[in-house]
This record gives structure tokens, C-alpha cells and sequence, in this order.
């Protein structure tokens, strides 16, 4: 019998193949980058970052970054028609076309990657510039989503080779997002095992945790997930399918309008829920609604927490528990007119999960909004 200290050097080595150090950026490929990077400043907080495009010699598209803290988005527009970023659009509307994450050694993790079965997006290649050097290298994942491998470390510039600094008049202040959370996937029927499969072999993930019909369901629809991490946690990857259930699941309704697989959600991490979304909520972000019955027993479900349960309850934050602690979460209405993209506003207090205990009120409330679209 392994004892557990075996058991832990042996994980640890199947995973190191590919040391991840978190979420570099995530890129979104858009109808209008300009537009889509003033609404996710004026929104969510964001500050303008850096820019790339024609005047930077980037011809076919334009590039416009945004950070807040240790978060950054990309809003990437095509110039032109006929090519893969307008197809993009087209197929999918706004949407994340790039998950990139940061590595020490973007050469070595295309190489371990591809040599385990990954379909190569970009080989290995430098980019250089006044502040140094940076490698590129990326996989393909589900639908038309990517993962680039990013080494920034002999870089020192703005953000990459082909960017310059974004200076902008308008800056609003920060709403307190922090950095990324996880990214949820939506596949279609059958095919989460096989994407669990992709992200273990190839990525050396572990599957976490496991959410059948069962646990995420209600009257009407259901889902099924199972929750990928990297060896060292800093980068998870809830993968969604559809269960069979008397009507059309969110994510059916979401590969309907998508055309496709695709990231759902990001959820964003905050150290104040509370005021990050009272904050979202004055710039005009509009959230899924519980009913109100919801806190009624919430304290005896929980347990003690630190917040004040009326405020959560004006704000329609959710509260859940696991052995490590509790945590708040909140998540946004689509952001765009497709049912397709949201976003997780999400607060940890300890606990590693992810909220098992709020599906039912949360589906009910999706479901809500899918009745409203005629798409229940």
C-alpha cells in the first residue's frame, strides 16, 4: 500500500510535465474592440493598458488591453472580412477565442502538450521588442477556443512585442477584481469525458470534482460538470454537458447561439463581493436574481459568516460551505445580446468548491431568464 506521502510525490510528478504559474490574459475576439474595451472600463473597472494595430504594423486586426490588478482582458477586432478573427465573430458573436496561461517555458509546454496528443495552434515563437523578449507558443481546445502558453520572464515592456502603451484620459477606478478565478467550458452532448480525458492526458489536470444530473438540476433541465485543475491550483477549468431533462438546459441554449462549444463564464475573484458588486451594479452590470426565500434559512445552512445577510440579500449574493470554509459568489446576466457569455463574481473565504449548494437557485433563476427569451 503507497502511503500518502508516496501517493503526493506521484501526483506531483504527473503534473510538473507542465508547470503552470495562473492565468496570463484571456483575449476575446469582437465585433468592436474600441467600443468593448470602453464598456468593460466603465463597467467592471478596467484601465486602459496597451494597444496594438495598424500604427503599431499589426495590419489585419486591432488589439486593445485592459488590467485591473492581476487581471487582464484583450479585445481583438478584425480590420477586414475573410479572415479567422471576423469568422470568428460571425459564428460566434463576442466571445473568448483565447485562454493564455503563464508558464516558465512556453517552448517546453507546447512540446510536452503536443507530443501527449494536443492539435498545435501556433509553434514556439519569440517576439522581441525595446523591453525584451517574450515566447508565444498554444494548443487548440474545445470548439474554436485556445490555450496560448505565455513566458514573459525576459520581458520587461508594457504587455508584448507589438503593443505600445495605452494612454487614455478616462480611467475609472478600480471595482476590485482581482484576477481569474476559473473558466467554465460548455461541450456538447458526451463530450465532457472526452474533454476530462484531453485535459488530463494532455495537460496532466486532475478532476477535482464531480457534478452529476442530480446535483445540478431542476424541474425543468440539468447539467452535468466535472472541475479540472492543474497540479499546483492555480488554474481550474469546469467543464459543462447537457443532461436530459423535460426542456432545453442553459447550456443547450448556449450551444444553440454559440454555433458551437465555448467558454460559458469566467468567474473573477474579489476580496469584498459586497462592495465590488454594489459597485458593478452602479456602473449598470445587471445580475441573475434569487428569490428572496433563499435567505431565509441561509445562516442555518452555512453557518456563521462574516457578512451582513441583508445586504447579500439586497445584492443577490450567494453564500455555500465546504470543509475549508465558506465562500460568496454572483453571477452576471450575458453581457452580450446572445444568452452565451456571463461572468462569476466570486469571493473565497476558505472553501475550494463551487457552490454546489446554490445550484438549484441558481438554474431556477437562469432558467427565468430562458423563459423570458422563449428559449426554455
Amino acid at each position: 500500500m503507497q502511503t500518502l506521502e508516496a501517493i503526493e510525490t506521484n501526483n506531483k510528478s504527473q503534473t510538473d510535465f507542465l508547470p503552470l504559474q495562473g492565468t496570463d490574459y484571456v483575449e476575446f475576439y469582437v465585433g468592436n474592440a474600441r467600443q468593448a474595451a470602453h464598456f468593460y472600463k466603465a463597467a467592471f473597472g478596467f484601465q486602459s493598458l496597451a494597444y496594438a494595430g495598424p500604427e503599431t504594423g499589426v495590419k489585419d486586426r486591432a488589439s486593445y488591453a485592459v488590467r485591473q490588478n492581476k487581471l487582464t482582458f484583450v479585445f481583438t477586432t478584425a480590420l477586414r472580412t475573410g479572415n479567422p478573427i471576423a469568422d470568428h465573430v460571425y459564428k460566434h458573436g463576442d466571445a473568448v477565442k483565447v485562454l493564455a496561461l503563464k508558464v516558465d517555458d512556453a517552448a517546453s509546454a507546447w512540446h510536452e502538450t503536443t507530443q501527449r496528443g494536443a492539435k498545435s495552434y501556433m509553434e514556439p515563437v519569440t517576439l522581441t521588442d525595446d523591453g525584451g523578449k517574450m515566447m508565444l507558443s498554444g494548443i487548440h481546445t474545445y470548439g474554436d477556443t485556445v490555450h496560448l502558453f505565455v513566458e514573459r520572464k525576459n520581458y520587461e515592456g508594457v504587455f508584448m512585442p507589438g503593443y505600445r502603451e495605452w494612454k487614455s484620459n478616462y480611467n475609472p477606478p478600480s471595482t476590485g477584481l482581482l484576477y481569474v478565478d476559473h473558466c467554465v467550458g460548455n461541450v456538447g452532448w458526451n463530450q465532457m469525458n472526452p474533454w476530462v480525458k484531453f485535459y488530463q492526458d494532455v495537460m496532466g489536470f486532475r478532476n477535482i470534482l464531480t457534478f452529476d444530473d442530480s446535483d445540478i438540476s431542476t424541474e425543468y433541465s440539468a447539467l452535468m460538470s466535472k472541475v479540472m485543475s492543474n497540479g499546483n491550483g492555480f488554474v481550474k477549468f469546469p467543464i459543462n454537458e447537457p443532461a436530459e431533462g423535460k426542456k432545453k438546459s442553459q447550456v443547450e441554449e448556449y450551444l444553440d447561439y454559440y454555433n458551437g462549444e465555448g467558454c460559458q463564464h469566467v468567474a473573477l475573484a474579489t476580496g469584498n463581493i459586497v462592495e465590488t458588486v454594489t459597485e458593478l451594479q452602479n456602473r449598470g452590470i445587471e445580475f441573475l436574481k434569487v428569490p428572496t426565500s433563499y435567505y431565509d434559512e441561509l445562516l442555518d445552512r452555512v453557518g456563521h459568516i462574516d457578512e451582513d445577510i441583508a445586504s447579500l440579500k439586497e445584492l443577490g449574493v450567494l453564500v455555500d460551505r465546504d470543509n475549508e470554509g465558506y465562500l460568496l459568489q454572483i453571477f452576471t446576466k450575458p453581457v452580450e445580446d446572445r444568452p452565451t457569455l456571463f461572468f462569476e463574481i466570486i469571493q473565497r473565504k476558505g472553501a475550494q468548491s463551487f457552490g454546489k449548494g446554490n445550484f438549484k437557485a441558481l438554474f431556477e433563476a437562469i432558467e427565468r431568464e430562458q423563459e423570458l427569451r422563449g428559449n426554455l
